[in-house]
């Protein structure tokens, strides 16, 4: 079992709490200013809610600020998503690195692509750490469609929380293959510490400027 100790689980969660009510207060005008620009761009809800997996692979509801047009099939991204981790296939070829998001995503809206490069899409999640669902640094919640892809080793991500940011969001956002993405999960499973999450969360606000790994 390579979950965190009883301990540092409680540790996290104060730490998760507490920065996660500041950032919210902080940048509450950012928030609704980011409202009214999703809702005059394009008809449909402002918030993106979808089923994704959690610890153990329990599924909760993940909030992100809805980047695409509303009613937008979800089988180009199952279909890459298989691709991408059963058969390695390269749908968006960068330089010759895989990217764990498609490049050229005719579903996104010009608000959606703004926030997206800011990452701004990805702050509703604080309310899924504030429920308990998430936390601000682990794994990224897989999609529940793309367990079934999953091989036994690259389940062990499910063993934490999943996170906003983490290892390989630091370590190249998007342009990160699947495999080393799993093994940075790992490893920062592995090593966790409280410094570790701290260093992690000031080098995401520097990783968020290279708005060129982001789509």
């Amino acid at each position: 079992d390579i979950s965190l100790p009883p301990d540092n689980s409680k540790l996290k969660r104060l730490v998760d709490i507490i920065f996660s009510l500041l950032f919210l207060f902080l940048y509450a005008p950012l928030l609704l200013l980011v409202c009214l620009f999703i809702k005059i761009n394009s008809p449909g809800p402002i918030l993106f809610k979808q089923w994704r997996a959690g610890k153990g692979g329990k599924r909760f509801l993940f909030y992100k600020f809805r980047s695409m047009f509303r009613n937008v099939p979800s089988v180009i991204h199952k279909e890459y998503a298989k691709n991408l981790i059963v058969d390695s296939y390269q749908f968006g070829w960068i330089k010759d690195k895989t990217i764990y998001k498609l490049v050229r995503d005719f579903r996104i809206t010009k608000v959606g692509h703004i926030i997206r490069k800011l990452s701004i899409d990805e702050i509703p999640q604080f309310f899924n750490v504030l429920r308990g669902d998430m936390s601000i640094v682990g794994p990224r919640p897989p999609i529940l469609y793309e367990l079934e892809f999953y091989s036994e080793e690259e389940r062990k991500r499910l063993m934490v929380k999943p996170g906003i940011t983490g290892l390989w969001q630091i370590s190249g956002r998007s342009s990160t293959s699947f495999a080393e993405m799993v093994e940075l999960d790992l490893e920062y499973i592995d090593k966790w510490s409280l410094s570790l999450d701290i260093k992690i969360m000031l080098k995401t606000v520097s990783a968020i400027f290279r708005i060129h790994e982001a789509y």
